[in-house]
């Protein structure tokens, strides 16, 4: 059975935050792997290579379904870079694989509704 993992950053009211966020990374500011907020992220369900911290497992957890990087660096309550970091670490053990966000399909660039947009621009003209 999987350990259970504690939800958020490990914290201690009176002080705050126990781990500060650039030593779940071991001090690395930079990541290996190339991440951008939007990247979507998921687990492969591999049994990853090499040897992980809490952290480390957190992030996996939370790559169960696809997830931009930016949305697990908000759960995790620490900066994107150091997601960046974890995420490079375990895309490099074969745990996870990264793709961009899917691209707007064609019908999504169609032209506005010309009679939508002039009774916007009417109804804030009335305002000012």
């Amino acid at each position: 059975m999987p350990p259970v993992l504690p939800e958020g950053p490990l914290t201690d009211e009176a002080v705050g935050r126990l781990v500060r966020p650039y030593t779940v990374s071991d001090g690395r500011t930079k990541a290996t792997s190339d991440f951008t907020l939007v990247t979507v992220v998921r687990a492969t369900g591999v049994q990853t290579q090499g040897t992980f911290g809490l952290e480390h497992a957190q992030v996996l957890a939370l790559c169960k379904s696809p997830v931009s990087v930016a949305e697990v660096a908000a759960r995790m309550q620490v900066p994107a870079a150091v997601v960046k970091v974890l995420l490079s670490d375990l895309t490099e053990g074969g745990a996870v694989v990264a793709g961009q966000a899917r691209p707007p399909s064609a019908d999504h660039y169609a032209l506005p509704d010309r009679d939508l947009l002039e009774a916007v621009r009417d109804a804030l003209l009335k305002r000012l």
